[in-house]
């Protein structure tokens, strides 16, 4: 079992919007991928679930996370970075079952010009502190909001391009 993380938990969030995307291409593939949009965490996480706490409504999740072998992270821009509760995400999950020597690709997306360059950088170190292996093609989708189109699909031949030579690079892993 494979995951896309939606890194925020905003609702009515354009990383959901992609994550879909991602994952009905995938399926089309021929691949399985489940996703896991962070507005499904506890609302107590911060006290209820860090420091080796564990809670009932995050078990379930702690085992997904647990059992994926591969994560595609959709990273939206927060002042400059990634969002909080990605981090707060990342600290909750057991270490190092959770993400240790894992495969992880990334996304970028913004409503600015450079679809989260800075923040995908920042978040690169995380995975590579905790030994993720991070797939070198990283995906950084500027003006998110003109993007994706009714149907849900890319409307820059330039942008699908990219994308879709990160899922080749996915399906290899």
């Amino acid at each position: 079992m494979d995951l896309i993380i939606v890194g925020t938990n905003r609702p009515r969030n354009n990383s959901s919007r992609v994550a879909q995307y991602y994952q009905q291409e995938l399926s089309r593939k021929g691949q399985q991928w489940d996703i896991l949009s962070l507005d499904s965490l506890p609302n107590d996480l911060i006290v209820s679930d860090l420091y080796g706490k564990r809670s009932d409504a995050f078990a379930p999740i702690q085992k997904t996370v647990s059992e994926a072998k591969r994560f595609i992270f959709i990273v939206p821009e927060y002042n400059g970075s990634y969002p909080g509760i990605l981090k707060v995400f990342m600290d909750a999950c057991a270490y190092p079952a959770s993400f240790h020597h894992k495969k992880a690709a990334l996304v970028g997306i913004s409503t600015g010009k450079y679809g989260n360059v800075r923040g995908v950088d920042h978040f690169t170190g995380v995975c590579h502190y905790m030994r993720m292996h991070v797939m070198p093609l990283k995906i950084h989708i500027a003006h998110i909001q003109n993007e994706l189109n009714e149907q849900g699909n890319f409307s820059d031949p330039l942008t699908e391009k990219y994308v879709q030579e990160q899922l080749a690079d996915i399906e290899r892993l």
